[in-house]
C-alpha cells in the first residue's frame, strides 16, 4: 500500500513567519512530565513535519486512515492524515522543548488557550490507536462533547471509551473525540460489546 506523496517544502530557513508561529515563550511553562499535545501545522506537509520531529527523538503520532485518491485517470487506496493540519507530540513541554519543536519546518503552533499549551488526555490517544489498529471502518464524525459515555469490554476495541450513537437496539456507532482541536471519529460496533461509563477526566498540570 502506498502512501501519498506531500508536496515539496518550502525552503527551511524562512518556512513561516514568525507572527504566524504564534509566542515561542511562556513564562509558566514548566512540565514536569510527558504529555500528549497536538501540534497545528502546515496542511499536506504532516508527513514531511513527522519526519523532522523523529529526527530530533521526539514522540510523535500521526494517525491515518485510507480513502479512495481523487484522480480522474485512475482510482486507488491512499492514506491521507486523520485529522487534515495535525499531528501529536508526546514530551515534557519546557520552553527549551516548545521552542525547538516550532523551529520545525511546516509547524505552526502547539494547540493551547490563553494560559498557555493544552495537554490531551492519554485516554484519547489511546482509543485513535485502538480504532486504527482494529482494523475496521472509520469515519470523520462531527464534534460530539456529551452523550452516552460508554466503555468498550470486549471485541477489538476493548478498552476504548467515547459516547455511544444507537441506530437500532443492537448496533451503533462509538464516537470517540480529541477535546483540544475539537474533532470526531466513529466506528460502528455491537452494542452488547458496550457497558455504561462515567466520562474519563484528567487533569494536569504545566506550572
Amino acid at each position: 500500500m502506498k502512501s501519498i506523496e506531500c508536496e515539496p517544502m518550502a525552503d527551511e530557513a524562512d518556512f513561516l513567519p514568525a507572527s504566524m508561529r504564534g509566542p515561542l515563550f511562556y513564562p509558566k511553562l514548566s512540565g514536569r512530565s510527558k504529555a500528549w499535545f497536538a501540534l497545528y501545522v502546515q496542511v499536506k506537509h504532516e508527513k514531511d513535519i513527522i519526519r523532522r520531529l523523529e529526527q530530533k527523538d521526539v514522540d510523535c503520532f500521526l494517525p491515518l486512515m485510507e480513502c479512495w485518491s481523487k484522480r480522474r485517470d485512475r482510482r486507488k487506496r491512499i492514506t491521507v492524515p486523520l485529522f487534515p493540519g495535525y499531528v501529536f507530540v508526546y514530551t515534557v513541554l519546557d520552553n527549551y522543548t516548545n521552542v525547538d519543536i516550532l523551529k520545525t519546518p511546516g509547524a505552526v503552533n502547539i494547540v493551547r488557550n490563553s494560559e498557555g499549551p493544552l495537554p490531551i488526555p492519554s485516554y484519547q490517544i489511546r482509543n485513535l490507536r485502538t480504532i486504527l489498529g482494529a482494523s475496521q471502518s472509520i469515519e470523520l464524525h462531527p464534534y460530539l462533547k456529551e452523550g452516552e459515555c460508554v466503555r468498550v469490554v470486549r471485541g477489538p476495541l476493548n478498552g476504548c471509551v467515547g459516547i455511544l450513537k444507537r441506530h437500532s437496539p443492537k448496533q451503533g456507532r462509538l464516537v470517540v473525540r480529541v477535546d483540544c482541536i475539537q474533532r470526531s471519529v466513529s466506528v460502528e460496533l455491537d452494542v452488547e460489546d458496550v457497558e455504561p461509563a462515567e466520562p474519563l477526566r484528567e487533569k494536569r498540570t504545566l506550572s
